[in-house]
């Protein structure tokens, strides 16, 4: 469950300024160009696969980078005039910074173990806890106090919020509850590559949602490789074992809700970076979705829910597995946000692919799910779909941004 979080902030922590910019810079400075990446308009949405991402990428104006220039160039070479100037050095690179490619293999590697993992322990969870409700709640319960220690310590620091930015969070964070609980309740219900499989719908639901309800027109490109999507999904759900009801419609009403998120996400555009901005939607959703959990499942869970489950598991063993895949939530949501910040579009999306291949295989693989011929290849029908799909929508995306460049 990965999500993308709307944010246009940038940060220059890094750059060695030494020269104080005026007044007039620093209002111009103030002044970002944002252009909305894989927007709702193009099909894209705010959370794929409920993973938490930014949906902005931000082009700064000509002037600030003008200003920025000049410091760099301060901070590289000496200064006339200056005695020691001649003697400043250039700090060494670090291992990282002259093998960037290594520490982005690392941040895919972690997002897809991280993934893997959590998928797993959370199936293996409702095998002996069938109660999706509370597990979400868990999910979003272990989020948040990570990121209220995390904001203790400092790392990052917390970004104010007023009641102005509150307001366009609330529904992104409903739509983020809806569809993390709808989840849960088909990961419940079916297989954990069923799931998966009607997940990759949702291309389809955001690119319906931008031309019928935004009314903005979609590439006729797109809409054709959605068509092995659906026609692959449809393959997969008349012929699998584990089908239900419950897991197919709240799998779909999770697709929905996702694509509503990204429509009233693209309204909440913010400057704060996309890490405060995600634990307020965490936090938002974890409110949101602690009543339904208690009326819904609270009964049961109080007269046999429990006690059932640490009969069957032992205490430290039931409570230790809902630390860890709520753990494992936040940070693979969290890795597949720093991965997405340090590649393109196109790289992300096809990334994003592979991580359904790998958490439908591992599951097939951990779980020994028994599944027919026709559910494997409309399984594999619509991944490729989606890889197309994925496809060509970053490569208009990039031109597009070339063509503004330029």
């Amino acid at each position: 469950m990965e999500s993308r979080v709307l944010s246009r902030a940038t940060t220059f922590g890094a750059l060695p300024c030494h020269r104080k910019p005026s007044p007039r810079e620093n209002a111009a400075v103030s002044f970002v160009s944002a252009r909305l990446i894989g927007a709702v308009s193009e099909g894209g949405n705010l959370i794929w696969g409920r993973q938490l991402r930014p949906a902005l990428l931000l082009e700064a104006s000509p002037l600030k980078r003008e200003i920025l220039r000049p410091c760099l160039a301060a901070a590289s070479s000496p200064t006339e005039g200056n005695d020691s100037a001649g003697d400043a050095k250039v700090a060494p690179l670090g291992f990282f910074d002259k093998y960037p490619a290594i520490l982005t293999g690392f941040f895919f590697f972690m997002w897809y173990f991280l993934n893997v993992i959590f998928n797993i322990m959370n199936k293996k969870i409702y095998n002996y806890f069938p109660y999706p409700y509370f597990v979400s709640v868990v999910h979003l319960g272990v989020g948040v106090v990570y990121c209220l220690i995390s904001w203790a310590v400092g790392l990052p620091k917390r970004a104010p919020i007023d009641s102005n930015l509150l307001k366009l969070l609330i529904p992104v964070a409903v739509c983020h509850a809806l569809g993390h609980v709808t989840s849960n309740v088909s990961f419940a219900a079916v297989a954990v590559s069923f799931t998966h499989t009607i997940k990759a719908l949702e291309p389809f639901f955001n690119a319906s949602a931008s031309q019928f309800i935004l009314g903005q027109s979609i590439p006729l490109s797109l809409w054709l490789s959605l068509a092995p999507v659906v026609l692959g999904v449809s393959m997969a759900s008349l012929t699998e074992l584990s089908f239900n009801w419950t897991g197919f419609i709240s799998a779909m009403i999770s697709n929905i809700s996702f694509t509503y998120r990204s429509i009233y996400s693209k309204k909440a555009m913010t400057d704060m970076d996309s890490t405060n901005l995600y634990a307020y939607i965490s936090i938002i959703a974890l409110l949101v979705c602690i009543p339904p959990a208690l009326i819904v499942e609270g009964p049961q869970l109080i007269k046999y829910g429990f006690n059932d489950a640490i009969a069957k598991v032992g205490l430290v063993k039931f409570v230790s597995d809902l630390f860890w895949v709520g753990l494992f939530y936040h940070l693979y949501n969290q890795l597949a946000t720093n991965t997405l910040e340090r590649v393109a579009p196109l790289t992300h999306a096809v990334g994003n692919v592979l991580k359904r291949v790998f958490v439908i295989g591992f599951s097939i693989l951990v779980f020994g799910n028994k599944i027919s011929t026709q559910t494997g290849i409309g399984t594999a029908i619509a991944i490729a779909g989606v890889a197309i799909y994925s496809y060509i929508k970053a490569k208009i995306e990039e031109e597009k941004r070339q063509g503004k460049a330029a």
